[in-house]
């Protein structure tokens, strides 16, 4: 259970306790977002998307996240946003003259085989087998439907649900936040193929989520498109 931690109003000047939330990380541990008990509350004036989330890392799979940022509402009206620790940096210190370690060999894979997309059920499918490639081996539609769905996921796997957006308009910020959203709820990471590419807000929010981007020709072969893509890439399934 998460330590409660004292909070003083600015306004009020009284003293309440605060509970930090805690929420299910993608490894199934409990992540409990951690307030700084010390830190002087910032007042909450107005609320922008990008400052409503904090990055932390988990204790038990190391990996960093985004997480809604801590807030408290006291009884007097005002509202303040709780301070968090900086993400702890995980590499460890070298003796002098080590070599540092090499990255990870990217796993070994037969050439991959893309679908031609002719169709939005072709795009589907592109990507279906691209994940596939990739590692996940139980992906899957929901519902087994052929197309894109409404609902903003089009594919899952184990650990991971993906959006397919095979329209000619580039994939919106809504759309990417709606898609990470859905991963948060299940627990799982986000990608997202699209044929159009992407709107600069939402390729700035995706690199903000750490959500993979991947973009599809006609041909049937996603490219990576920003670093978290590439990394997806290299590790695959893991």
């Amino acid at each position: 259970m998460a330590k409660s931690v004292p909070v003083h109003c600015p306004t009020c000047r009284r003293e309440h306790s605060f509970t930090p939330p805690t929420f299910p990380c993608a490894c199934g541990a409990p992540l409990t977002v951690p307030v700084l008990p010390d830190a002087t509350p910032e007042l909450l004036a107005h609320r922008t998307w990008r400052d409503s989330w904090v990055a932390v890392r988990c204790p038990s799979c190391d990996r960093q996240g985004q997480w809604p940022r801590p807030e408290f509402g006291c009884s007097c009206g005002t509202v303040v946003r709780l301070p968090v620790p900086p993400p702890r940096d995980t590499e460890p210190e070298r003796p002098a003259g080590e070599e540092a370690p090499k990255p990870p060999r990217t796993p070994a894979r037969p050439p991959f085989r893309p679908v031609t997309i002719r169709t939005e059920r072709d795009a589907v499918m592109a990507a279906e087998r691209y994940l596939r490639w990739l590692g996940f081996s139980d992906v899957r539609r929901p519902g087994n439907c052929p197309a894109p769905t409404a609902s903003g996921v089009d594919l899952r796997a184990s650990g991971l649900v993906a959006r397919v957006d095979p329209t000619t308009l580039p994939t919106t910020l809504r759309d990417i936040e709606c898609l990470w959203l859905h991963g948060l709820l299940d627990s799982a990471a986000a990608a997202c193929f699209s044929l159009a590419g992407y709107a600069h807000d939402a390729r700035c929010r995706a690199d903000d989520l750490r959500l993979p981007l991947f973009v599809m020709d006609l041909a049937g072969t996603p490219q990576a498109l920003n670093d978290w893509a590439d990394e997806l890439v290299r590790r695959g399934r893991g």
